[in-house]
């Protein structure tokens, strides 16, 4: 057989696949479960449950059963999986994780990856090891190839794990991103990266930190997110390479899933409505940090307080209904929220799928969900931590409102248990099993048309990985394939997934590009104007004129993503592309405005350094490491803008910190520092906010860092001449000297705030444990 012979063929078998293979469970679009929702219960108890006795308190919807895929003793304190190619499952287990109120011990590397195989397929794991030991809280998870990235607490560094012998065993470390700058990061552990999510693209997203990563020869490279990548606990994304993270220290369910932070921030406060942001759990939630007004009447929670572990169900053995629906962890509910993703004018809007109720609810105290994934066999896994206390030392201080639920309900006895889960639902089949790391890249080619988006993404990441060039024909042919339907289930997503692994293999061509522009299918055409933004840069006036066409596709999705890439091109043609879409579509508040301001924003954030040149040296340090704090914590409520954050109608979490008069880069510090040391409670500026919880846990230079950034970037600063008579309110020049402009010129005023400030501030009021309100920081704030 030739080669051509041999890669028609293989085309062949592609094309059957997409055509055959369709998803064993059908059903209607569901708008509400035909069962009642449970009654409240008003009185739980915290005692431990067996894994048994556990799933016999889970509320689901008719038709959805969970099974048990592994528990203690095999595992403890799970928080992240990850499938290799071979679907054998890896478990970061947290081990030193609040075993008790007082966090005691939580920093020793004593935590662990274990090895979970199902040897005889009957969707139990049967077989254990510790792949790695003595880590510090494991927190994010990435199979490539036949090796494990994994990063830790307290670090950025990821480090690839390969067990070269077979005993299941890490036996060989090497280091695949090395950050020794984060090594000595002494935050709340809470408030740190995860993540590690191969998206579509190629690109490695995670939560926190402003960088994302390729994956290249065994190394991460890194590329800079100038506005922050968004989210806490968390990342995933959907079969068009659409990311959505959740933030749980501003309460938000979902957000950054309207663009790529590669371009900037952009969220809606329409993109879900006010009761979206409501959770209704099946059990009274006496441990909620924020106290009482964070409960119903019935002591139930209101509104979500820990949003974490979201992910887009992508596979093929539920009902079809639940395909491409966001699912998000509640573990303070003790449930699982289930939205529909719909498209209103462009934008991406969610909905309950179940109006006032949740998708998965328990009565079972130590339910805590803190992920969600799809697997290898086309059902949804649910990490459930299974412990009495789910938050952080930081929140269970001795006095506070949850310490007092904690040691009254004996939450602390509750450690060293875990699950992980699978949903079924009534007439579900198992799967055949993958074997990726032992099949051919012209084998692998043909999952990228399988109807269970793990298997897709899972062999376009090892193909990259194997860097095999001898499929490049075929991946051309698969991409160019056009059944002539843009209804058809499955076959755009293999030829989008044959685009993108062209691209991470260096082999795509502009004919390749060109036919995917005139794809009867949407996405398709969107994803090669996407993929198409390294020859955009370039100033390829060709590709320009193949792109001018879809200024009026009639799709939002194509013309968004021309705004968007064009923004790159130096070429005054691609501009008047972007303006055209814009004045067509002055009606559509995405494409007429809102993507060019985001942009613009984020070019403006690139621009960042131009007013720091003129301080010291010191004092551009402590900002800039201020600034990556900020973007990665608190603008998770506070907003990435300091204007603070409201979705979905309802109020705000935090308030604005921009105009504020207690951050002016000229005023007293003492209001500030004690903030943070201490935390703030009650009312600002005449509104409710939640409580800010104290930061004294972090080091003097970091709380100053912090501080430093917020009043240069929103306290009003300015290193340029200021006009006699604006000159702000509080300016401690006391003999001004005017030039003949009539500016002041004087020394500058440095907004920085001091290490040692901090360090004397917190010896002055060493041993507070309340939060501070206001009231008493006026009376406090002269002091020195």
């Amino acid at each position: 057989m030739n080669k051509k012979t041999g890669f028609g063929a293989l085309l062949a078998l592609i094309l059957l696949t997409i055509t055959c293979t369709a998803p064993r469970i059908t059903s209607k679009t569901v708008t509400a479960p035909a069962d009642s929702y449970p009654a409240v219960v008003p009185n739980p108890t915290a005692v431990y449950l067996s894994p048994e006795a556990s799933m016999k308190t889970m509320y689901l919807p008719k038709g959805y059963h969970l099974e048990l895929v592994a528990s203690e003793p095999m595992i403890k304190e799970p928080v992240a999986i990850a499938w290799d190619g071979n679907a054998r499952m890896y478990v970061a287990e947290m081990l030193t994780y609040m075993q008790d109120a007082d966090f005691t011990g939580e920093q020793e590397p004593r935590s662990r990856i274990s090895l979970l195989e199902d040897t005889d397929n009957d969707g139990k794991m049967d077989k254990h090891t510790v792949f790695i030991d003595s880590l510090l809280l494991p927190r994010m998870l990435l199979c490539v190839n036949h090796e494990l990235l994994v990063n830790e607490t307290n670090t950025l560094n990821v480090w690839r794990y390969q067990d070269t012998n077979g005993d299941g065993r890490a036996d060989t470390r090497t280091i695949a991103y090395r950050n020794d700058a984060y090594s000595a990061n002494d935050a709340n552990m809470e408030h740190q990266r995860s993540g590690m999510d191969w998206n579509l693209d190629n690109w490695i997203y995670l939560t926190y930190d402003p960088i994302r990563w390729r994956y290249s020869n065994g190394q991460l490279k890194a590329d800079t997110l100038p506005s922050g990548s968004g989210g806490q606990w968390g990342v995933t994304h959907d079969d068009y390479g659409r990311l959505f993270y959740s933030r749980a220290g501003g309460e938000i369910p979902a957000l950054g899933f309207q663009i790529n932070p590669v371009y900037g921030t952009l969220d809606f406060p329409d993109q879900y409505d006010a009761e979206f942001a409501e959770v209704w759990p099946i059990i009274a939630t006496p441990d909620v940090q924020g106290g009482l007004m964070r409960l119903r009447p019935d002591s139930t929670l209101n509104h979500f307080t820990a949003p974490c572990g979201q992910s887009i169900f992508r596979g093929d053995r539920l009902p079809a209904d639940l395909r491409g629906d966001y699912l998000v962890c509640e573990p303070v509910a003790r449930s699982i929220r289930r939205a529909e993703v719909l498209e209103v004018a462009g934008k991406r809007v969610l909905r309950n799928t179940y109006p006032r109720r949740e998708f998965i609810a328990s009565t079972d105290m130590n339910f805590r969900p803190v992920n969600t994934y799809t697997g290898p066999d086309g059902c949804l896994y649910i990490v459930d931590m299974h412990r009495g206390i789910i938050q952080q030392g930081n929140w269970t201080k001795p006095g506070s409102f949850l310490r007092q639920a904690i040691d009254y309900r004996g939450f602390a006895k509750n450690t060293g248990h875990g699950r992980i889960y699978r949903l079924v639902h009534d007439g579900f089949q198992r799967s055949e099993k993958p074997k990726m790391l032992d099949e051919t890249a012209r084998k692998l080619v043909t999952y990228l048309a399988h109807p269970n988006g793990w298997w897709r993404d899972n062999a376009q990441k090892q193909l990259i990985a194997l860097g095999d060039q001898s499929v490049v024909p075929v991946l051309k042919q698969m991409a160019s394939h056009q059944q002539g339907s843009t209804t058809e289930p499955l076959g755009h997503l293999a030829r989008i997934h044959a685009l993108w692994t062209l691209e991470g293999l260096g082999a795509l061509d502009k004919e390749t590009i060109s036919t995917a522009l005139k794809d009867p299918h949407a996405q398709v055409r969107k994803t090669a104007v996407w993929i198409s933004e390294p020859s955009i840069k370039q100033g390829d006036r060709t590709l320009i004129g193949l792109l001018q066409p879809l200024q009026t596709d009639p799709s939002p999705d194509v013309r968004s993503q021309l705004i968007l890439s064009l923004h790159y091109s130096p070429l005054p043609e691609a501009g008047a592309i972007v303006k055209a879409i814009a004045s067509q579509n002055t009606e559509n508040e995405l494409l007429g405005s809102a993507l060019q301001r985001s942009l613009q924003k984020n070019e403006d954030v690139k621009a960042y350094g131009r007013k720091l040149g003129v301080l010291p040296e010191a004092d551009r340090s402590l900002i800039l490491a201020g600034a990556a704090t900020f973007k990665s914590l608190c603008a998770t409520c506070h907003g990435p803008d300091g204007k603070g954050l409201a979705m979905g109608g309802g109020s705000m979490p935090a308030p604005p910190l921009a105009g504020s008069k207690r951050v002016h880069f000229q005023t007293d510090k003492t209001t500030v520092i004690n903030i943070l040391l201490h935390g703030l409670s009650g009312p600002v500026d005449g509104k409710t906010y939640a409580d800010m919880p104290s930061m004294d846990a972090n080091s003097d230079d970091w709380i100053a860092s912090v501080l430093s950034y917020i009043r240069y970037e929103f306290g009003g600063y300015s290193p340029g001449p200021v006009s006699a008579a604006t000159r702000p309110a509080g300016d401690t020049v006391t003999t001004p000297v005017l030039d003949k402009k009539g500016f002041v010129t004087r020394p500058l005023v440095s907004p920085v705030v001091r290490p040692e400030e901090v360090k004397a501030l917190r010896a002055k009021t060493a041993g507070r444990i309340q939060p501070w309100t206001l009231a008493e920081l006026e009376a406090r704030k002269t002091e020195k």
